[in-house]
């Protein structure tokens, strides 16, 4: 699994739903993630899919919306500054 989270917007293509669902579940099973959202259309004969993966990085911060401290993939706890 990658560590950069800064992208979590993913796009299927296949030619009928059951392949549809097999190649995000694949996909699921292989990212070890999960779809926060997915919106299916039928376009030009193929069953397309945009998906929104769950976010895996966490970030804390104060009341302005500084960052002090981040829990990232490897649940590690990095703390930027002191509170």
């Amino acid at each position: 699994m990658s560590i950069d989270n800064k992208r979590n917007l993913i796009f299927f293509e296949a030619s009928s739903m059951r392949q549809l669902y097999d190649d995000m579940r694949t996909w699921q099973e292989s990212e070890r993630k999960r779809l926060l959202s997915i919106s299916i259309q039928q376009e030009t004969g193929m069953f397309c899919c945009i998906a929104l993966t769950n976010p895996t990085e966490v970030v804390i911060t104060n009341q302005t919306g500084s960052r002090y401290v981040a829990i990232n993939t490897t649940d590690q706890l990095k703390v930027t500054a002191n509170l």
